[in-house]
């Protein structure tokens, strides 16, 4: 199990089963939205997240049709996106859990759009687009 929260410690959740291995995303919505060169993504079942405080202050946007980001409306950390598509799956922000992690980084995505300013050092794949 692991736990999480927000910037403000508002929000709090725990995550009721293991990630999925990390996804490291160097899109231009994911470089936005997290403020830095890529967004580190670990997907989990839906059910196995449980907010157990601040639940009034999980606000979502809709970056693209049918992809919400959620995040706290008081400090504004990221918490996970969602599909509509994919009901019963969330990514989390793994930069939220409290814990060190049992699961480790796979790939980089759509590193065809990452910033200039970053280099890709280690060994991983490296998708262009996905």
């Amino acid at each position: 199990m692991y736990t999480g929260s927000c910037l403000c410690r508002g929000i709090q959740f725990e995550l009721d089963a293991e990630l999925a291995p990390i996804d490291i995303c160097h899109c231009e919505q994911c470089r936005k939205a997290q403020g830095g060169p890529f967004a580190a993504n670990a997907p989990v079942a839906a059910s196995a997240l449980r907010i157990l405080q601040g639940a009034e202050l999980l606000t979502a946007y809709e970056s693209s049709p049918g992809k919400h980001r959620v995040f706290c409306s008081r400090c504004g950390s990221p918490i996970y996106s969602r599909r509509t598509a994919r009901p019963d799956l969330v990514r989390i922000r793994v930069g939220v859990i409290n814990e060190p992690l049992n699961v480790r980084p796979h790939a980089h995505y759509y590193t065809a759009s990452k910033s200039n300013w970053w280099e890709i050092t280690d060994a991983l794949p490296r998708i262009a687009d996905e």
